[in-house]
């Protein structure tokens, strides 16, 4: 009996790896965009889900630069009346602050907060948000990256 000839079979599947997968760098600037859609934009791209070679338990993202993160916008009146809790285990230890306060405080801390929060809770997602960088003017030192 003789073997059919024909295509070379194409059925395994490609999965990245470190060795296939460079990542590129993005420079996003947040002047102006609403906290939660620029938030779902920064994540995507972190994760590498715009790609078409997306493995979710592998890390095929790219690395992200947000600038100006010191005039990100939020919707309605939430800029004062939204509340975020953190709380210190000890009693008496819950601390409240309104985005206002934050931004004045820590410009960079709302939307490291809310792409945190967006990512799965394991290890992917402790090396994924390594690859988010965020300042509060336009300058930054990744220059030679981009």
């Amino acid at each position: 009996m003789s073997k059919k000839a024909g295509p070379v079979s194409f059925n395994k599947a490609f999965y990245v790896s470190k060795e296939t997968h460079t990542p590129k760098w993005h420079v996003i600037d947040a002047e102006g965009k609403i906290l939660g859609r620029l938030a779902t934009e920064v994540v995507e791209t972190l994760r590498g889900k715009d790609k078409a070679f997306y493995t979710p338990h592998a890390d095929s993202g790219d690395y992200v630069v947000v600038i100006n993160a010191d005039k990100i916008k939020l919707t309605g009146n939430k800029m004062t009346d939204k509340v975020y809790l953190s709380y210190s285990g000890w009693m008496g230890g819950q601390k409240s602050r309104s985005p206002q306060d934050i931004i004045e405080k820590h410009p960079t801390a709302l939307l490291e907060r809310a792409v945190k929060g967006m990512l799965p809770n394991n290890r992917l997602s402790r090396q994924i948000i390594k690859k988010l960088k965020v300042y509060t003017g336009s300058k930054h030192p990744h220059i030679a990256q981009v």
